[in-house]
Formats: structure tokens, sequence, C-alpha cells
């Protein structure tokens, strides 16, 4: 395995998310028949949905073709009982305000109004082409929450349980051809709502989150009970209802199911795979079928077959050995690799069985070739992650599901897309939220984005009553996700243990991925900080009361960000935001937990005394940049060993919001992003040049498999004047995954201004520039943690005698022929002013931000002389023709704005 190779791919693995297409959904079978509901997905299904209390109907009359359904509401499927209550105008938006607080009574609380008052009735009608006569016809449910009966044509064909399993049903003697079908599913909430009363138990400080713990009876989602990073006192239906797509296929009389392959590599070189192909076979007819199985690994040639009998109503797996089959040996695989480690290489499994010589049904689906491995071998037995035979340093983050479920591809890609931009290299799916979408883990395959998958246990709830449903659940998620080569790790629980004989199932269905029964055990601790703190209690060391957590793999540790402003007015009235209104803010902030509404404010005040919710929000961004870059530089300085202590990894607490809040991360709720995703972009550079606030010194970083000698790294200190008052060079040899710590200090000038900027560069051995920061710094005194004190923290009032900057702009506008437009934005500071935070801002028809869209940077600075260009993108169907616009605008610099007008032109 070659190194330089590696790194070339890891190149060109760069380029993604700055102009490419959305995916399309592999997932997706153009043969299938999807119910999804023309309300809120544009599909072909009108559902309608009544409480079941009012349904005098008995359900074999309801679920009959033809029947009215004209005092029932439109429902959205997939969707829950609360959305279809919300878009009907019952209930008003739970994001708004404090429309979902349980003390205001507009929306009654499952706990308090029972189960009945949220299980309800959903019904459609279809029609099945004549098409399908002479075949199996089968009905696949992909996800309700909490249990379900399933009716069609008059018929009880399946009752459903637990959120995560799926449900295929053969209903080739109830289905009607060429005339409408009835599908009536009755939609019961979970069996234990649970409570926000606080418990004696749980995590130290928080026994507020997952209520009263009775939430975690259930198999389902268990942070809609409440939690501190979204509403405290939870989602009010539980999310009851048809969370996931239903959809009809047809096969012959063999149905194929859940193709999976291992790859087992050789050691050391990894350049030999034996690959395992199994396949299960199901037999829906009332007598016995021989069948012939093929496969094929698409592009190289491999193939193979065998032959078997099924009998009567059976189910049979079906598996094909390289040591029966020698061609699934592959010689130098090309391998899966994670982000800016190499590409993230794909294959593809196609098999399909035949009945007779007539292909009966077929599956697909995509796998890597890889490994994943992890060591304890540290210096203080911590857990290191191993891919491919390389260490990993983890830049990891917590993925929080949407609150009520309310996601798409688009949402789901917009995020991935983000998360993938910010340089992450793993997303921990936290045990309190959910198994994601199938074209989750797709892009996660597809962006090199390693995944550590948690199944429904938290140490802040109890455990499943019913085991066997929890347990069925797990299998139906394992044979789902097991392909999927992100997928690196399975985990419990957070915090807590494990149900019996969940380790066992996961071995036997996959037996490829590393395990650990909770988030907190061999050798990954405990996590924290949570909340705000001084930014100078990142470089110490002393940001989380429980002691060092800048060492070993730190599962959560985390700030927040405030939203931008046009964010904060689509939140809460306008009298709520200016002057504070902290009742409101801390409800939308998990009951103040990460002080938005207090510490925060203080830290933005620091900026000077802010003088409407404007200066606030501009200032809260200033304050999240230097949240995100502190955390992370932290990290970067002590990788594997290179600073002062070992570290291996950090996910960073949390990574998305699954509501709307005050206290955002990289973006919000709404897609917009923060001035965090930008400055976290920087921070994780694979070739990063970074400054320690507490030491004073410059570090570069390389998170490439391959050394680079002859670099040079450069500092400037310009004062408030925008003067250059100090710089120095110097020549550094970058060593291989590897950081060169302390390359010089700077030595600020004793008369230098209160506040004043910092700029850093690394040039390769060419002199080409591969990476720059840039830093605002203050004169204040860091006295201790238990100060607002420190040159990130205080003392930035001064900010405010910046000189006006002039910064000229111009930008050419493209369409590709997927209908993605572009504006290629540059800049140009020509005044004598440094030009503070500069943000770019795409605008729809209604002079409203367009979400998404993808800036490739923003929220930067700059230099008087220096020039940027950004690339914006907006996905098809996001702008009109005309009336779109561009603004730049700056904390010392106009604001100026551009008409767009769009023609047909095509790239």
């Amino acid at each position: 395995m070659k190194k330089f190779r590696i790194f070339c791919s890891a190149l060109l693995c760069l380029s993604f998310g700055l102009a490419t297409a959305q995916p399309a959904n592999y997932a997706f079978d153009p043969n299938r028949i999807y119910l999804d509901s023309k309300e809120g997905h544009g599909g072909t299904a009108a559902w309608a949905m009544k409480k079941a209390g009012d349904v005098s109907l008995p359900a074999e009359q309801l679920s009959m073709p033809g029947k009215t359904t004209t005092d029932w509401m439109p429902a959205i499927v997939p969707g829950t009982v609360l959305n279809s209550l919300v878009f009907n105008k019952v209930y008003p938006e739970p994001y708004y305000g404090v429309n979902n607080k349980l003390d205001s009574n507009l929306i009654p609380d499952l706990s308090k109004a029972g189960r009945d008052f949220y299980t309800y009735w959903f019904r459609t009608e279809f029609t099945l082409p004549e098409s399908y006569a002479d075949k199996r016809v089968w009905m696949q449910l992909d996800g309700i929450n909490y249990r379900a009966e399933v009716w069609l044509n008059g018929n009880l064909l399946a009752t459903m349980d637990g959120m995560f399993k799926d449900e295929r049903i053969d209903i080739t003697d109830f289905a009607q051809l060429g005339k409408p079908n009835a599908l009536a599913v009755k939609v019961y909430p979970v069996d234990m709502p649970g409570t926000t009363r606080q418990k004696p138990w749980g995590a130290a400080g928080e026994f507020f989150n997952g209520g009263d713990g009775n939430i975690g009876l259930n198999t389902t989602m268990l942070m809609c009970v409440g939690w501190d990073f979204s509403f405290l006192d939870g989602i009010r239906d539980r999310n009851t209802g048809i969370w996931k797509s239903i959809s009809i296929y047809t096969t012959g009389n063999v149905d194929m199911r859940h193709p999976f392959v291992k790859s087992e590599l050789s050691k050391p070189g990894y350049d030999t795979a034996r690959e395992e192909v199994s396949v299960e076979l199901v037999n829906p007819t009332p007598k016995p079928v021989k069948c012939r199985v093929e496969g094929e690994i698409t592009g190289t040639g491999i193939t193979f077959a065998k032959e078997t009998e099924l009998f009567r109503g059976e189910n049979q797996k079906v598996t094909f050995t390289a040591d029966e089959f020698p061609q699934l040996v592959i010689d130098n695989p090309r391998l899966w690799w994670p982000r800016f480690k190499g590409n993230p290489e794909l294959y593809e499994l196609k098999m399909r069985v035949l009945v007779d010589g007539t292909v009966s049904d077929s599956a697909k689906t995509r796998f890597g070739i890889r490994e994943v491995t992890y060591t304890n071998d540290t210096p203080d037995s911590s857990r290191t992650f191993i891919v491919n035979g390389h260490k990993i340093f983890i830049r990891g983050t917590n993925w929080i599901p949407e609150g009520m479920l309310r996601t798409s591809d688009e949402r789901t890609y917009a995020e991935l897309r983000y998360t993938r931009q910010s340089g992450i290299n793993l997303v921990r799916l936290w045990g309190g939220g959910i198994a994601e979408s199938d074209y989750f883990y797709q892009l996660c395959d597809e962006m090199g984005l390693l995944v550590w998958q948690e199944f429904w246990m938290t140490g802040d709830t109890k455990h499943p009553q019913d085991q066997d449903l929890y347990l069925a659940n797990l299998a139906a998620t394992i044979k789902r996700l097991r392909n999927h080569p992100s997928v690196a790790y399975y985990v419990s629980s957070n915090e807590s243990t494990e149900t019996s004989g969940a380790r066992e199932l996961m071995t036997a269905l996959d037996g490829t991925r590393g395990y650990q029964m909770q988030s907190e055990c061999d050798g990954v601790h405990d996590g924290s900080p949570y909340k705000q703190v001084n930014p100078m209690q990142h470089y110490d060391n002393t940001a989380s009361p429980r002691g060092s957590r800048i060492d070993g793999f730190n599962p959560e540790y985390g700030a927040p960000t405030t939203p931008t402003i046009e964010v904060l007015r689509e939140m809460m009235d306008e009298k709520d935001l200016w002057p504070i209104n902290k009742p409101m803010w801390d409800y939308l902030d998990g009951g103040g937990f990460h002080l938005v509404a207090s510490l925060y404010k203080d830290l933005v005040n620091q900026y000077g005394e802010a003088r409407d919710i404007e200066d606030f929000a501009e200032k809260g961004q200033f304050v999240g940049a230097m949240n995100s870059k502190s955390i992370w530089e932290n990290w970067n300085y002590n990788k594997l060993g290179y600073g002062d202590r070992y570290c291996s990894g950090l996910l960073f607490w949390y990574h998305n919001c699954p509501v709307r809040q005050v206290a955002a991360r990289m973006w919000d709720w709404s897609l917009e992003p923060t001035a965090s995703l930008y400055h976290t972009q920087n921070a994780l550079q694979p070739l990063h040049v970074q400054f320690d606030y507490l030491k004073n010194t410059v570090s570069a970083c390389n998170d490439y498999y391959r050394a680079f000698p002859g670099y040079k790294v450069t500092a400037e200190v310009y004062d408030l004047n925008s003067k250059k008052v100090w710089s120095r060079t110097a020549a550094i040899d970058l060593p291989e995954d590897g950081v060169v710590n302390d390359v010089f200090k700077i030595d600020f000038p004793a008369n230098i201004t209160p506040v004043h900027f910092i700029k850093l560069r690394l040039y390769d051995e060419r002199g080409k520039e591969v990476s720059d920061n840039f830093y605002w710094r203050s004169t204040n005194r860091y006295e201790g943690p238990e100060t607002l004190t420190g040159p990130t923290t205080a003392g930035f009032e001064a900010i405010s005698d910046l000189k006006p900057a002039k910064v000229s702009a111009r930008y050419a506008q493209r369409t590709d022929e997927q209908g993605h437009r572009y504006i290629d934005v540059t800049l140009r500071n020509g005044g004598q002013a440094l030009a503070f935070f500069t943000q770019l801002q795409l605008l729809d028809a209604g002079g409203k931000p367009v979400r998404p869209s993808f800036y490739t940077d923003n929220f930067f600075s700059l230099l008087p002389g220096e020039s940027k260009t950004v690339t914006i993108e907006a996905l098809p169907g996001k702008l009109p023709d005309n009336g779109s616009s561009l603004v730049i605008k700056g904390w010392n610099q106009p604001r100026q704005q551009f008409d767009l007008k769009w023609d047909a032109k095509r790239l």
C-alpha cells in the first residue's frame, strides 16, 4: 500500500461539497409503489387521519375501499400525529416561542391526555396495476412508532411493535389489481410515555434528562420525553405515527432479502481481501421451490452461483465463501478510507434468484472493503481507533435527530454536507436518538464519515421492559446497516449497560465491527463540558468540573453558538428578543442549560454592551467562533501524544439542533450556518497552522498519512489600526499524521493596542500557501477558570474603534445541468483597515436566507490588500430566476446588496 497514493486520493476527496450534485438515494427502487403523502412530501398518496376514539366504523369496514373520509384530516406520511395536527392548524407550531412548553397548555401531553388521545387511524387508497398479475405482491412498512394494526381491504394482516423494526407483508391474496385498495393503519403511542418528573438517579446534575426515566421501558426515541439539548419537557405526542415510508413491490415465488458482504483483509499489507457473501431467501408459497442464486460484484468480473431448495414457508440463508468460490478473493482491493485519509471506495453487489430459469427477485447493495479496529495500548490506556492498519485521530461529533422526525433526504444531505465541510471524520448516533435513514448511511459511506452507532438506551432512562421486542428491533437494524463501511462501531447504550443477548446478536448477524457495552468504558472516559465556559479554560484544561477532559478519548465535549439574527427572529416575537426575555430564551435553551442568556450574554458584552438584538446577534457569532476554534485547536495540539498529554479523539457535544433553540451549533435547526461552521472548518483543515492563547505559541498539524518536509510557517501581528507590529518565519518538517508544536512564541509588543489581530500562514516546499488562520486577541490577563478574563474572553470593547473597511466585490453566476446554481464571489479589501468578520448571504425573493445553501467560507476577515474567492451553491428550485440577491456585510463595513438574475445558460 503506497502512502503517496493514499495522499493523492485524499486530496481528490477535498472537492466534495464545493460543486457537486446531491447524490440520488441508492435505496430508492423505481419499480416500487411508494405511498408517501402528497402533504409534506409531494408524494402520490392521499392520506387521511382521525382519532381512533372518534371513528365509529369497525376496522373491517373502515379498511374497505370507497369509505368516505370527508370528516378526516389530511395526514403527513411519513410523519407523526403531531406533525399532521400542526399541519392542519389544530395546534400551533411547537418550535415557536413557548408554544410547546408544558405549562403553556397549548398542546396536550401524552402523559396527561392518555394514550387514547394520540391513538389515530391513518388511511389511504391506492390502485395496483394489472401487470402485477401472477406475481407475489408485498407491502413493506419501514417503521411505525409505537404499535400498529395494519388492515388491508377489511383484513388485519399484521401488527407491528417497536420503532425500529420493519415489516414485509405478503398481500397477494388480499390486494386487488386494477381497482382501489384501502389501507388503514391504527397507530398507538408508546406504552409508557414517561413524565417530566425529576428522578433521583441518572447523570449527576442532569436529573431532568429523560424525565422520570419510564420512556426507556419502550424501544423508541428516548429523547422525545425531554432533554437539555432539546425541549426539557419533551415532544407532546412522543412522536407517535407512521414515521417511515410504506412501499409495495412484487416478486416471483421466492423473495430475496438482506444481502450481506463480509470482508477479511490480509495483514500487514492489506492487499488481499477475502469476501463472504450471504443472502436470505423466503418461500411464501404452499409448496417447496427449487431455485438458483446468482451474484456479481459489478465492475470486477467476479460472479458466483449455487442452487438450493426451500420448503414451504422457509426463510433460508445462502452463503458463498472464498473457500468455496476462490473468485471471491480480491487482490489489491480498493480500500474505503475516512475523511482526509483516502478515497471512500465502494463496491456494488448485485444478486438475483431464478425459479425455472426466470428471475423471481433481485437485490443489490453497496459495500466497502476496510478494517476498523482499536487499541488501548496507549500511555493512558485510552481507546485509539485504527483504520486499515493506521491509527486515526478522531475528530467527531454527536448527531441528534430532528425532534419531531420532520426530515427529508434534502435535510439529511444538507446536514451531512455541512458535516463533511467542517472536517469532522466520525458521527456518533447518540443512544437516546434513532437509527437514521438508509440515505444517511449512504451519504456517510460516500463522504468518508465513520459512524458510531448506539441502540436506544441511556443512563437517564430505564431499560426496555420487553427485551425480546428490543432484540427484534436490534436485529432488523443490524441487517439494514451492516453493509455500510461507514458504520465502524456498535455501542449498546449511552452511559448505561446492555440488554442481555445484544452483544451475541450483533456478533451473529454481523461480526465485523467492534463493540462496547456503553459509551463510557473500554478506554472512553466520561464527557463534559457541555455548556458555555470561559474559552481560556479549554487551554488550561479546566473547562469541566469533573477534572481534565482534554485527554484520552472524550465522547462529549462542546459549547454553543447563537444563531444569526434572521433565525432568532423566526423563533420568537420581537418583544422577547430584546431586551432578552430570559424565561423565553431559557426554554429555548433546554431550560437554560447552556447558559446562553447568562454567561454567553456576558461574553457577548465583552465586545461592548449590546445595544439591540442585531448587535447582540452579530457579536454572538464572535463568541461562538471562539468557542469552536479554541476547543478543536486544543485537541489538535495534543493529538496522539504530540502535545502535553495523549489525546486520541473528541466527539463534539452536540452536532445538530433537533428543534429551534438559542443554543445552536455549526448551524441551527433551520439549516442556517453560524460562524462556528467555518471556524471549525478552518481548525480541522488537514494541513493547519494554529495559535495557542495561553502559551502564545504557533503550531502546525498534519492529518494526512504522509510527511511534508521543507514547509514554512509565518506569523504576523496587526494592531487595531491594521498596522503590522510583529512578524516571524520558521521552517518546519511536518511528520506523517502528526503535529509540530510550539514552532515559536509570539512576543507581543508591550504597547500593543488592547485589541489586535494575528495572521498565520503555512507554505509548502515550493512556497505555495496551503493553510492560513486568523485570530483576534485582547491584552486582558487571564486570572483563572472562575473569572471572566483572558485574551479570548474579555477586553474587546475597543473593537468598535476599527476604522471602516473598503471591500469590493465581483461575482459570476452559473447553473449546472442538474439545476444547481452557483455564485463565485471574489472580495478584495482595498482600504487601509482590516475587514473584520465579513459575511455573505444569499437571499430569496422575499429577502430571507436561502436554505440550505453552501458557502465555501464565511464569517472571515480580510487584511488590507487581501482577497478571497467564495463559491455559494443553492440546490435546484431554491432560487427564482429573478428577485434573489447577494448581500455582503461585516463588522466594520457597509452592507452591499446585488440583485441576481438567472438565465438558461448552463455550465
